[in-house]
């Protein structure tokens, strides 16, 4: 699993004009889910989200994360994540995984984070308008596969 994690102080996703998730402080996730993923990648995302420490403290040091500052995730599916660009000039998405094997993997991940944290979602293979204000601007990458 990749991620793309964003620090926000608001962002939203709208799907057809109508506002399926909005958060104020705390990460937007773009979550895109492999061919070989499994549950242990969905957890290990989940659990790197809750306690990543992103936020300032008092100091102004990174060292808070979204738990610790009483945020919010909103996390969206996005299978371009798994995009292959080395060669050509179009991306190949073989590496992607197929709906009936990415939901579940996408659901465990919401689920797994909605014990620690609220957490608002898009809505899987729509096309979603995502709107944010990066904090920082502060973007982190994560690979459950520990590639990046």
């Amino acid at each position: 699993m990749r991620a793309v994690v964003q620090r926000v102080t608001e962002a939203s996703v709208t799907v057809d004009g109508e506002t399926v998730g909005k958060i104020g402080t705390g990460l937007c996730v773009l979550l895109g889910v492999s061919t070989d993923d499994t549950e242990a990648d969905a957890d290990c995302i989940a659990d790197k989200l809750a306690v990543l420490r992103i936020f300032d403290d008092e100091n102004g040091v990174s060292n808070r994360s979204v738990l610790d500052v009483g945020g919010a995730v909103l996390l969206i599916s996005q299978f371009t994540l798994m995009g292959d660009a080395r060669k050509g000039r179009r991306p190949s998405y073989i590496d992607a995984a197929r709906p009936e094997a990415a939901i579940p993997l996408y659901e465990r991940c919401v689920s797994r984070l909605k014990a620690s944290v609220p957490v608002e979602t898009g809505r899987f293979g729509a096309d979603m308008l995502v709107s944010i204000q990066n904090d920082g601007p502060f973007t982190i990458l994560l690979d459950s596969k520990k590639g990046f």
